[in-house]
């Protein structure tokens, strides 16, 4: 706990003084669901999530100093069993989670950066359960049956770090191997990679999602045109309030996920949709999962 105060606290300071000449310079917007993936309600079956960058200017490269860009990051996701009415005793629990976040960007010599933390908010507190059976009632779909056994109420300070660098291979192809760390909500060490390939996204900011580790824009570049991006990682997980010690459910110590994206970028608009593979969370889960993502935007 003292390790991620500590970690929000060093964003904090880092922030420059000018902070008045401040302004928006991008939006990033991810929406993930397993309807828009392999078509099943369960374990990580949603999630959204919308951040607001903001700085002086932004002419395409991130700065030296961290504090000069700031991401300001509200996140929120539903985990669920497999059965939401009648569920097995060996699956996981439901649960809720709501957070809110600061982060900054920046480059550490020829690697690009980036420190931020989460006030994370988990239970019923959230009221993402009561807002999930309002959503199958409105869609007449039966509604959850396994709200009375969600995880319970607690709040998780979370600190989370990345470092990668991009290398060229080509003129419209690149690859970026990355290290995250994060303790929290979920304590873990992640490393793995991304390929991209085409130009909408050079020039741009590009934040990563947490639960699929897709990439998505958060300040666009300004090329026009096609990308696809694919990606992979491992992580080893030391702990996570959503599969918590001593429950009928034993975590995983290690993650897998599979990622393909494809993006294209037009005038006036975008848009970004992408396919993710996680593998199994808890020991026992019934092989993994497939979550799409999607984003569309629109200037006026």
């Amino acid at each position: 706990m003292r390790f991620v105060l500590f970690g929000i606290s060093l964003v904090l300071c880092c922030l420059p003084a000018a902070a008045q000449d401040r302004t928006t310079l991008g939006w990033g917007r991810l929406f993930s669901n397993d309807a828009l993936g392999d078509g099943n309600d369960r374990w990580q079956t949603g999630h959204y999530g919308v951040s607001v960058l903001r700085g002086a200017t932004w002419d395409g490269d991130l700065p030296t100093q961290a504090g000069e860009i700031l991401e300001f990051r509200a996140y929120g996701q539903i985990i669920a069993p497999a059965n939401l009415t009648v569920p097995n005793p060996d699956d996981r629990r439901y649960a809720g989670a709501l957070s809110l976040g600061l982060y900054t960007h920046f480059m550490m010599g020829q690697a690009d950066a980036s420190l931020g933390g989460d006030l994370v908010v988990i239970g019923p507190q959230t009221r993402l359960g009561a807002f999930q059976s309002d959503i199958h009632d409105l869609l007449n779909i039966v509604e959850p049956q396994v709200l009375d056994d969600q995880i319970g109420n607690k709040m998780a300070p979370t600190l989370t770090g990345e470092v990668g660098r991009r290398f060229r291979l080509g003129e419209n192809m690149s690859v970026r191997p990355f290290v995250e760390a994060r303790a929290g909500d979920e304590t873990l060490i992640r490393t793995g990679g991304d390929i991209i390939i085409g130009g909408a996204w050079e020039s741009s900011l590009m934040l990563r999602d947490k639960v699929t580790g897709q990439r998505f824009g958060g300040i666009d570049g300004g090329t026009l045109g096609f990308s696809l991006i694919l990606g992979a990682d491992v992580a080893h997980v030391f702990s996570s309030a959503y599969l918590p010690a001593g429950g009928a459910v034993v975590l995983s110590e290690n993650r897998t996920r599979l990622r393909a994206g494809m993006d294209w970028q037009g005038a006036r608009s975008g848009v970004f949709y992408g396919v993710t593979y996680l593998g199994p969370e808890f020991e026992g889960q019934d092989g993994g999962q497939v979550t799409g993502s999607l984003n569309v935007n629109f200037d006026f």
